[in-house]
């Protein structure tokens, strides 16, 4: 019996081609391929929230500190993610390379940030509850 191709059993014997390490410009979800990822400053930004409105799949105020972080890379169109950096009033958010995160990501670590409405020693307030009304 002849065989019209080559035999099937040899892909098991054919070694793999050893994996490249990721460079951050692989197609993401869907096959969608970005030059650049965004990235905010946090230091910068006022917490105005215009770029979570504008695309909410991509940018998030972070709840504790007030200011906006971009959450995925992938969330948004680029036109969409391009509007929301023209609508942030202070130019924090910006296009970089993905091998920039790291490092960025590490700069901001090493700053000290305030969390953006509490007095300036620190200290969140208390609220207290309000007292009872007086029962007529």
């Amino acid at each position: 019996m002849s065989s019209a191709g080559p035999d099937p059993a040899l892909a098991f014997q054919t070694p793999l081609a050893p994996e490249a390490p990721p460079s951050g410009r692989e197609p993401v979800l869907g096959g969608a391929l970005r030059q650049q990822a965004v990235w905010v400053d946090e230091a910068v930004c006022i917490g105005c929230r215009y770029c979570a409105h504008v695309a909410g799949n991509t940018f998030v105020v972070e709840p504790d500190w007030g200011r906006s972080r971009a959450l995925r890379q992938d969330g948004d169109s680029t036109e969409r993610i391009q509007e929301a950096i023209d609508t942030c009033p202070v130019d924090c958010i910006h296009w970089v390379a993905y091998e920039q995160l790291p490092v960025l990501r590490a700069q901001l670590d090493e700053q000290e940030i305030q969390p953006l409405g509490l007095p300036s020693h620190g200290r969140r307030r208390r609220t207290l509850p309000r007292a009872a009304a007086p029962a007529p």
